[in-house]
């Protein structure tokens, strides 16, 4: 258990993470990719597609972010996530390399303790320059390539967790709102009471906290180890049944195929999350040139969008294609 300590002025500022955070799924989207828990079939799909991509393009940044963060120690170093990570990934990374070496040491002594090392971690201990490049050069890999892609289903589920607490918020005040994160955690006040797998206390002392909203985080919320740093709470959301693009393509409605044609139909679900044309064909496992054709029907119709972005082009879907997609088109009005 973690009881988490507040005072009147933690509980003033207690605020809740603008949209996911970039370094914590991707550590946490690495611990579902590299140690798959029975149960969650939810990530099913994600993890077939980033097991692929992860052998042929991420073999070596996978293994660097694994050992630094593995997802059997329970424990990895605080500097892997930065405060800074709530302005983005470059931000965080950023204060990734500017992490003083008293601290860069000690939590990297730390992690040793809990499991053997390889031999550049012990440079990175030492704040070697060149190793910690490589490590964020590793956090650039491995979002850009199986985080990112589907960076769009991940806003959805942590925006619906947000859009439910801030309206607690605006209803029942701080109280409220720490007090619906129930059976995950239990509101005595001061004290919230989280399900931990190890038992700590953690006194704010008017320094409050930012709760994050986790797509990847499981079970159990996680915060941030060194008890005098900013702290943060990341936890876990609910997972509508038809998350992942590929969920909705393996349960693809009938009508809807019915509608478009089965590969249009998979087009349109895939679209979910944002692709360039052959992202969307690797996807699907189609051709470029289908894939775009469907793509430009779909576009006709005003259920796509496509803009240039560089050398590429990147689908979304439109209000209209989301909510056919999802089924929440509204009834026609009756005619007059």
């Amino acid at each position: 258990m973690l009881r988490i300590h507040f005072t009147d002025g933690d509980l003033a500022r207690v605020h809740l993470a603008l949209e996911p955070d970039p370094v914590w799924e991707t550590l946490l989207g690495l611990h579902q990719l590299t140690a798959p828990r029975r149960g969650l079939p939810v990530f099913a799909p994600w993890r077939r597609n980033a097991r692929r991509l992860a052998e042929d393009h991420l073999t070596g940044p996978v293994r660097m972010l694994s050992a630094l963060a593995p997802a059997s120690a329970g424990y990895w170093p605080d500097f892997l996530t930065p405060g800074a990570s709530a302005d983005g990934l470059e931000a965080a990374l950023e204060a990734l390399h500017a992490t003083p070496r008293v601290q860069l040491r000690q939590e990297m002594n730390r992690l040793a303790d809990t499991h053997p090392l390889p031999r550049w971690a012990h440079s990175l201990a030492r704040g070697e320059r060149h190793v910690m490049e490589e490590v964020a050069t590793a956090f650039r890999l491995v979002h850009r390539t199986i985080i990112a892609p589907d960076w769009t289903g991940m806003a959805g589920t942590t925006e619906a967790d947000r859009a439910l607490r801030t309206r607690v918020l605006l209803d029942r005040g701080v109280h409220g709102l720490l007090d619906s994160f129930r059976p995950l955690m239990d509101w005595r006040p001061p004290v919230l009471h989280v399900r931990y797998p190890q038992d700590r206390d953690l006194h704010l002392g008017g320094r409050g906290v930012r709760l994050i909203p986790s797509h990847f985080c499981w079970k159990t919320p996680i915060a941030l180890a060194e008890p005098s740093l900013p702290q943060v709470l990341a936890y876990p959301v609910a997972h509508p049944p038809a998350w992942a693009p590929a969920v909705t393509r393996d349960r693809r409605p009938e009508a809807l195929v019915t509608l478009l044609g089965r590969t249009r139909a998979r087009v349109l679900a895939a679209l979910d999350a944002t692709a360039s044309t052959g992202e969307l064909a690797q996807r699907l496992n189609i051709s470029a040139s289908s894939a775009s054709e469907h793509i430009a029907a779909l576009r006709e119709v005003n259920l796509a969008h496509s803009q240039r972005a560089g050398a590429q082009v990147i689908h979304t879907l439109t209000p209209l294609g989301t909510a056919l997609l999802r089924g929440e088109l509204p009834p026609h009005p009756p005619a007059i």
